[in-house]
């Protein structure tokens, strides 16, 4: 090619190369499948959709700790930044006292379950001041909350208690955990149930624990996806 051609072509060649580099890369086709011939879509991307608040909830463990499960509970509130009240036995306690300073130290509650689990409502008023008594001994100060084993309260032993200058806390969400109905019937029956408000009931202790660790890590997300923010009870 002649050198006045090239000179002619010079502004042209420039425009040309401005073009393709403002343009950018040209991403490769989409080739077929090696076993159907089909050319697959490209990938849409989906913008993220915001989950409306719809209320917050509450998580409480009873009857640990437990030097099994209480540290599991633990492990998966932590995974998702999740605190929780752990409503304890004072005789536990007293035997697995690192576990409820490691609750605590990451920022857990700790309610008073009694010392041993009796039903309040059959003792005398001074044998139930002293199942409280002896369980806050254990753990080394007087926590705000208190939960009566089994739920099971009365006008009296609710006085008992509000006279120590204490809240009584039950809950309003169980999905009977304890039984070990199966880690979905757990989830299912909390996600069927809870609303906004609402104190979920699960335990650490008292037995195999496993199936609350394995449905706790589906709760938590899954309570989430639906709006929900999982709190801290005052305790």
């Amino acid at each position: 090619m002649s050198s006045r051609i090239l000179h002619l072509l010079a502004p042209l060649l420039a425009v040309l190369a401005i073009t393709v580099a403002a343009v950018g890369p040209t991403a490769p086709a989409p080739t077929p499948s090696p076993r159907t011939g089909v050319v697959a879509a490209a990938p849409l991307e989906v913008a993220s959709v915001p989950v409306a608040y719809a209320g917050t909830v509450y998580l409480t463990f009873d009857d640990g700790p437990n030097p099994t499960y209480t540290p599991r509970v633990l492990a998966v509130l932590r995974k998702y930044g999740v605190h929780a009240v752990f409503f304890e036995l004072g005789q536990n306690v007293s035997w697995y006292p690192s576990v409820t300073r490691s609750l605590r130290t990451y920022g857990n509650l700790i309610g008073n379950h009694t010392w041993s689990h009796p039903d309040l409502t059959t003792l005398s008023t001074s044998a139930v001041t002293s199942q409280l008594n002896r369980m806050e001994s254990a753990l080394g100060y007087r926590p705000r909350c208190v939960r009566p084993p089994y739920g099971a309260t009365s006008s009296r032993i609710a006085t008992i208690i509000a006279n120590r200058g204490q809240r009584q806390i039950l809950w309003t969400v169980d999905p009977r955990d304890w039984s070990r109905p199966g880690t979905s019937v757990i989830v299912s029956r909390v996600l069927a149930a809870v609303r906004p408000g609402s104190r979920i009931l699960l335990h650490d202790g008292g037995g195999d624990r496993s199936q609350t660790v394995a449905a706790l890590d589906l709760l938590i997300p899954r309570l989430r996806a639906r709006g929900f923010v999982i709190g801290l009870m005052a305790c």
